[in-house]
């Protein structure tokens, strides 16, 4: 079970750390180059689609942080887990103050909010390269012979 918690963990947090980073270095800078007659209708595709591939990841990541905590496989030191789960709580943190309401005034067309939002997701992109380090150490812990 450990290793399989451990390789489901990696495989999101992985997933979305790489995700982020397109984010943050290709996509969010080029919603400046979106026309403000077509800001709002792009921005509104822009959070449907992407909450397809991120809310998934997002939980899974979320479950099996918060189990990594609770189960406390032994090859794992505790503090990777508890930083994991923190680092976690920031990401959600950041994402619910942040990037949602910067994403909802985008698609009201309000294009004042992109260079805050570009700025502000440097959090979780920071976060999220924080929880891969662990993730990798975790799982090599976890799964070492």
């Amino acid at each position: 079970m450990s290793a399989t918690l451990l390789i489901l963990h990696a495989t999101a947090t992985l997933m979305l750390t790489g995700l982020i980073w397109f984010v943050q270095v290709v996509h969010y800078p080029l919603l400046a180059r979106v026309g403000p007659d077509d800001l709002a209708a792009y921005a509104m595709r822009h959070t449907t689609r992407t909450t397809w591939v991120v809310a998934p990841l997002m939980l899974a990541e979320l479950v099996t942080a918060i189990l990594l905590v609770a189960l406390a496989p032994t090859p794992i030191p505790r503090w990777m887990a508890i930083a994991g789960l923190a680092l976690v709580a920031a990401i959600w943190l950041s994402t619910w103050r942040l990037q949602v309401p910067a994403h909802r005034r985008l698609a009201r067309g309000d294009a004042s909010r992109i260079a805050p939002l570009v700025r502000g997701n440097w959090i979780r992109t920071a976060a999220w390269s924080a929880r891969s380090g662990l993730a990798l150490m975790m799982l090599g812990a976890g799964t070492a012979v």
